[in-house]
């Protein structure tokens, strides 16, 4: 099996293409095997091979040798078992990490606005109404220069009466070299469109992952500036917060990087085995939609939508649905 296929999809859990030739190495090895001879076969240095052994041995790949031979490699599948135990365990501790971010945030706003210091005073500005808030939002996007980090999820600023959101243009960043990350909501799949709209971006450069009840909206640029917007961004009187504050902006992005973490990452890695349409299903199958809804987006019959994701959860070894959209996401096949 050649283990550098599936190097964008392994650094996901944690490896990189080292680690997965030398644990490639170690299946196929005599127990008799040296380290200098290992080293030499996979082509890595001494100090090379020792960093991937450590790296294999943290993440329940291997258990130590008898004596001064070789680590012993686990089977595949249960080094992959402990490794999503792994992952698992770390999922809770950011979860409770986000929470008590969630709970600092709302603490520290409320605070800093019930204070009698001027908002500018502290860092913040208070924007008002959606075309300022819009035009707010433009600016900070065309200013950066390193980085822009979003969270977005609904209700969203309706443009066309089907409720789609307003779009933004995440591509002229990426355009100019700046990192763009976005974690999307998966209840803003629902909108007709969505996904397909939300796929053009991620084929020029924009990072989508895909998340679950996010805490709240936000655009970061260059982790010094951020602009909340209003719950309703509809509403015509609603209110947005731009914080430079260093107290703010110090759980601001440790927020952001929290639900980021957390978020399945959408890509297009096995572009060659998955079309466009099938890729688009596994997306809204993934953002929990039923078989109806699933085959009003596609304006396909529900039969039609039923026997398409037998076919891939077939070709995904999958027994339930839940396991299709995870061999999906490590794949690579799933795409905003």
């Amino acid at each position: 099996m050649k283990w550098a296929d599936l190097d964008e999809q392994w650094q996901a859990l944690g490896l990189g293409a080292d680690e997965l030739r030398v644990y490639e190495a170690l299946l196929n090895s005599p127990g008799d095997r040296t380290r200098t001879a290992l080293a030499q076969s996979v082509g890595l240095s001494p100090r090379q091979l020792r960093n991937a052994l450590d790296r294999l041995d943290e993440r329940g790949f291997t258990r130590p040798a008898r004596g001064s031979g070789l680590p012993v490699p686990d089977a595949p599948a249960t080094a992959l078992r402990n490794l999503i135990h792994l992952h698992q365990a770390e999922l809770l501790r950011r979860e409770a990490e986000l929470e008590e971010l969630t709970g600092s945030v709302d603490r520290i706003a409320a605070q800093l606005m019930s204070a009698t210091h001027t908002p500018r005073a502290l860092g913040i500005e208070t924007l008002r109404g959606r075309r300022a808030i819009a035009e707010r939002v433009t600016s900070l996007v065309v200013s950066a220069t390193e980085e822009v980090a979003l969270l977005d999820r609904p209700p969203y600023a309706a443009s066309e009466p089907n409720g789609m959101p307003e779009p933004i243009n995440m591509a002229e960043p990426v355009r100019r070299g700046v990192r763009v990350r976005a974690v999307v909501d998966r209840e803003g799949l629902s909108f007709q469109g969505r996904a397909r709209g939300l796929n053009e971006l991620a084929a020029q450069g924009v990072q989508i992952r895909l998340g679950m009840d996010l805490p709240t909206k936000l655009i970061t640029v260059d982790r010094r500036m951020t602009l909340l917007p209003p719950t309703d961004a509809a509403d015509p009187t609603a209110t947005a917060l731009v914080v430079s504050d260093a107290l703010l902006s110090n759980a601001l992005v440790p927020l952001f990087e929290a639900v980021w973490e957390r978020a399945v990452p959408i890509g297009s890695v096995d572009n060659g085995q998955v079309t466009d349409e099938d890729r688009e299903l596994l997306t809204m199958l993934s953002s929990g939609l039923k078989d109806e809804a699933i085959a009003r987006r596609l304006e396909v019959h529900v039969h039609t939508v039923r026997r398409r994701i037998s076919r891939l959860m077939q070709e995904l070894k999958a027994e339930t649905r839940f396991q299709a959209g995870v061999q999906a996401a490590v794949r690579g096949w799933l795409t905003l």
